[in-house]
């Protein structure tokens, strides 16, 4: 189902403070209703604390903010009840066993015995878990155990799905299992709110995303939009041996010079961004510069995402 023109999240100014520290500054956003929208950003950008004002567990300092038409600061239990949160760490209950961890969950929101098993069985079987159902939560794989709080995000039916770093610390397979059963919600019409910092997995799953730094939001569009805005069609990386490195100093001694848009010097390798990598490349090999490895790949929301927030380690 593609996304509506009915918004579902409002933010205005939204801003969020800690005493003197303000983790979230003045931002503005809207989230369609059937569409995924993703927040990415480093660490201690603001991404997490947007996703706890708009879940209704941190209160909002500044700033206006609707979910689902409604106001968190005076109507959070009535939104609580149509959302379904993934948190960025498991917290299933260990001593219940998976179909149990469903029908427990379902309590909170009241949800009769009568509807909720069979809520858990299709759940179970859409997260492929069916198998699972008895077994104890603890023995679980992390993938699995990642659907199960998927599935349990999911047991009173939300309008609104918000996914904090839904596959940090899963392998390549269980990533994208992930992928096809989130697809396949926003099929459904489900609208997913998502924070990432895996650059393909934006590309995968977002409609429209905004980029985080220090607080504020520095860009906002589809994945396409932003590579075409901020990257060019393809990047070439070149791998240049030591020693003709060191006669290349911060202006490349001219010899990169107009061989592409734009020339990053990383500590093992230089990306030049040009629309057409393979002309670069030959500007490369008519300039005589000995290289030990080229690669022409297409530009990605990596690409985006390292030039608007910087490629120093944030810890």
């Amino acid at each position: 189902m593609p996304p509506t023109d009915e918004i579902l999240v409002h933010a205005r100014g939204l801003t969020k403070r800690f005493d003197e520290f303000t983790a979230v500054n003045a931002v503005d956003f809207d989230v369609r209703t059937a569409e995924a929208f993703g927040f990415l950003g480093p660490n201690g950008a603001g991404k997490t604390s947007t996703m706890r004002m708009i879940a209704c567990s941190s209160p909002v300092t500044e700033g206006e903010l609707t979910v689902i038409g409604m106001d968190p600061r005076t109507q959070a239990a009535q939104i609580k009840a149509r959302l379904g949160v993934v948190p960025q760490a498991d917290n299933l209950d260990a001593e219940l066993t998976v179909e149990e961890n469903l029908l427990m969950y379902a309590r909170y929101f009241d949800i009769p015995m009568s509807v909720a098993r069979p809520r858990a069985a299709e759940l179970l079987e859409f997260m492929q878990l069916t198998e699972r159902a008895g077994d104890q939560v603890e023995p679980l794989s992390g993938g699995m155990k990642r659907r199960l709080t998927i599935a349990r995000a999911l047991i009173n039916d939300p309008e609104l799905i918000i996914l904090d770093e839904p596959t940090t610390g899963l392998d390549p397979q269980a990533r994208h299992l992930l992928w096809e059963r989130l697809y396949r919600l926003k099929q459904r019409g489900a609208t997913l709110i998502i924070t990432t910092h895996y650059m393909d997995e934006a590309e995968q799953l977002c409609d429209r995303l905004v980029v985080m730094d220090k607080a504020a939001i520095v860009a906002a569009g589809t994945p396409r939009e932003l590579i075409e805005k901020y990257a060019t069609k393809e990047v070439l990386e070149l791998r240049i041996p030591d020693a003709v490195r060191g006669s290349l100093d911060g202006r490349f001694n001219g010899r990169l010079d107009g061989l592409a848009e734009r020339v990053e010097e990383l500590p093992d390798r230089f990306l030049l961004y040009a629309d057409d990598g393979e002309k670069a490349l030959e500007g490369v090999h008519g300039r005589e510069i000995p290289i030990d490895s080229a690669l022409v790949r297409r530009a990605t929301l990596e690409d985006v995402f390292l030039r608007l927030t910087g490629r120093s380690l944030v810890e």
